[in-house]
Parts: structure tokens; sequence; C-alpha cells
């Protein structure tokens, strides 16, 4: 009778094992996908503030049509972008860009001096760095995931209920380091 006692209690054990670690691994996939939200909310809000800063810059400078195509193909690239590698490439050409814009808007005093360019300046700066923020955020979830289904014993769990590791959101060195710069 104790052996069979035994038995059942190991594999109790081994049941509310299996439990949680399945609920940590939800719970881990979860917040994942709350922070990739907050980075769509922020990027959809950049997206939105380009087309009047870009309509601002070009009531003073018309003539430089190539560089509003490029932040306007640029932007519709990251808009349309899927996953995080694939969404931080386009992230990176549309910050490229939008450095191309900025300085086209240097040569420019009287756009410097415009107050609706001033206020989109800002509005897109607070932009860039809530992105920033978020993207923080969900590279720590994604890195506490991905540890999470690698470790012993969980990663044989995690094999098995079918969860796989998620991609960090990262931009270029390049991009990283000089970011798109914003001046008033």
């Amino acid at each position: 009778m104790t052996p069979l006692y035994i038995v059942l209690g190991v594999a109790v054990v081994i049941i509310l094992w299996v439990i949680g670690t399945f609920n940590k691994l939800v719970s881990l996939v979860n917040r994942g996908k709350e922070a990739w939200a907050d980075i769509d909310v922020q990027l959809k809000r950049r997206y939105d503030l380009i087309p009047n800063l870009v309509e601002t810059v070009k009531g003073y400078a018309a003539h430089e049509k190539s560089v509003f195509e490029e932040v306007t193909k640029a932007r519709s690239a990251a808009m349309q972008a899927d996953g995080a590698a694939e969404q931080g490439a386009a992230e990176n050409m549309l910050s490229g860009a939008l450095k191309s814009l900025f300085a086209v808007s240097e040569a420019y005093p009287d756009l410097k001096a415009n107050e609706n360019f001033l206020n989109l300046q800002n509005e897109l700066t607070d932009t860039e760095n809530k992105i920033q923020a978020a993207r923080r955020f969900y590279n720590t979830v994604v890195r506490d995931l991905n540890t999470a289904l690698e470790v012993f014993p969980t990663n044989m769990i995690a094999g098995i209920l079918g969860f796989s590791p998620r991609e960090f959101f990262e931009l270029e060195e390049e991009a990283a380091k000089d970011p798109v710069k914003v001046s008033i």
C-alpha cells in the first residue's frame, strides 16, 4: 500500500509542476503580446505624425521631392512589416528617411521657426522616446520568455506544449547609436 501512495504522490507533484510551468509560460507569452501591442500603438502614432510633418516641410521645400518620396516609401514599408525582425529593419529605413527630411529642414530657417513644424517635432521626439521605452520592455519580456524556454527542465515541457522563442525587436547598431535627431 505504501509504494502505491509514493507513486501517486510523485505523479501528483509532476502534474502540479507541469501545470505551474505551463501557466508561467502562458503568462510570459501574454506579457510579450501586451508589450508588442504597446510598441504597435507608438509606431502607429509615429506613422500618423509623418504625413503632417512631410506636408509642413513640403510647403517650404517643395523641390525636395526625392526626400518626400523616400519618407513616404519607408513609412509604407514600416506599416506593412510583420514580426519583430522585419519591423526593426523597416523602422531603421524609416529613421534614415526621417534624418534626410530633418537635414532638409535645416536649410530653411523659416521652416525651423514654424510653430506647426516645432509642434510636430516635439510630438515626434516624444513618440520616439515612448517607442524606445516600449521596445526595452518588450525585449525584457522576450528575454525572460526565451530564458524560461531554454532552461532545464522547462525546455522539455515547453517543446512538448508547443512554445517557441520570440524575436527581439532590435535596431541596427548605427541606428541605435545615432537616433533620429529632432532639433528645435
